[in-house]
């Protein structure tokens, strides 16, 4: 098929369910893990202190099916974000716009470009989220790339306005996030909790990882207005841990463990499960070093196999998008520890891979990501995708 080369704020209430359907020809997905990564010829809260119970152990041998593709000729898509009704927002990094999508139809709204965004290089639109209670109002929260800095800003979203109008001014929840060319992170989410998380790069500036003043090469954790969250472990400080390089995916299992993905450098790529105050290691460990005063990583991959980019949790496995690798990693999880050998699904077959989120039970949405000047377009991209999984 292819492929060549605050805690008080008002959130997001209930929208109107997704009208319409449609049905693309599904695709099957590929088995285990190889590790080339050359493309081939076209054909205090839950997450800090996790409960003690688990949820059944996974299969040891997962699978994948390609259910339908949902939306296509989506131009640099990177945050994805499901509204309570199922439809989708995705954001555009280098258009700084947000649409919704149908998820039955795939029909598409623009809710409006997001003003202040200065796109170059990874930087832009990039991560979207909505709070997880219902109130009065609507909000969509965006990690952005401006001129001076990266930031998280929340803006109301009325959907009865005129579509390209329905975003509110943007009010500035967290600033100061260094900014770079590269490695500027992105993803944010709301946690069981209810605080806001965020994963955040070094800029390029190695040093900002080790740095507990710097927000850079961190995972962050604040109220949803941006103040520190009871129970963080540096007073004053939305600095939740430290020594990451640029951490690109957050998800959460059922027990309210907090797992992230990140990008290593030349050597190795990393999925973690993060408690408050742990040093991941970067600049001084990059994978499992086994120094005393780092912490390892739960699974590393060879950067050509992975690149990681968005996580989600779903079937009793955390699921990987890869971006060099061109593929989607299965990590079945027994409690806080590996359950299997960890598989590769669709290798090479849509592409870059930037963002999957959970769409209940056993479905999952993936967002391709062959538009974002490093991938190469084929007809229809980018898209996304629903997947049956395993």
């Amino acid at each position: 098929m292819r492929r060549t080369a605050v805690q008080t704020a008002v959130a997001a209430a209930a929208l109107l369910l997704a009208a319409g359907c449609t049905g693309s020809a599904a695709d099957s997905g590929s088995a285990p893990s190889p590790s080339a990564s050359s493309r081939s010829a076209p054909s205090p809260s839950a997450s800090s202190s996790p409960a003690s119970s688990s949820p059944a152990v996974p299969p040891e041998r997962g699978s994948v099916r390609v259910v339908r593709t949902l939306a296509e000729h989506l131009r640099s898509p990177w945050g994805l974000a499901a509204l309570p009704g199922g439809d989708l927002l995705v954001s555009s990094r280098d258009d700084a716009l947000i649409t919704r999508v149908d998820a039955r139809s795939g029909s598409r709204t623009e809710l409006g470009r997001v003003p202040g965004v200065s796109p170059a290089g990874e930087g832009g639109l990039l991560g979207i989220a909505l709070p997880p209670s219902l109130s009065s109002g609507h909000l969509v929260y965006a990690y952005l790339t401006t001129r001076s800095d990266n930031r998280i800003v929340r803006m109301a979203y009325d959907p009865s306005k005129p579509a390209g109008r329905q975003l509110g001014a943007p009010h500035t929840v967290l600033k100061g996030i260094p900014k770079g060319f590269v490695h500027n992170g992105g993803r944010i989410a709301f946690g069981p909790d209810g605080m806001l998380y965020a994963g955040t790069g070094e800029s390029g500036d190695t040093g900002k990882s080790q740095d507990k003043g710097s927000l850079g090469g961190k995972i962050l954790r604040m109220t949803p207005d941006g103040a520190p969250a009871s129970g963080d472990p540096y007073k004053g400080s939305v600095v939740y841990d430290l020594g990451h390089r640029n951490v690109q995916g957050l998800a959460w299992d059922p027990s309210g463990r907090l797992w992230a993905s990140e990008f290593g450098q030349d050597t190795w790529d990393e999925l973690n499960l993060i408690r408050p105050g742990r040093d991941y290691g970067w600049p001084t460990v990059e994978g499992k070093g086994h120094r005393a005063g780092f912490t390892d990583p739960l699974e590393q991959w060879h950067t050509d196999d992975a690149s990681p980019s968005g996580i989600a949790y779903a079937a009793g496995s955390v699921w990987m998008a890869s971006l060099r690798g061109e593929r989607l990693w299965r990590i079945p999880l027994d409690g806080g520890e590996s359950a299997g050998p960890v598989q590769a699904f669709l290798k090479r077959k849509y592409g870059r891979l930037r963002t999957v989120l959970s769409a209940g039970d056993d479905k999952l949405w993936l967002v391709t990501s062959n538009t974002d000047t490093r991938g190469t377009p084929e007809r229809g991209d980018d898209r996304i995708l629903l997947l049956q999984v395993r």
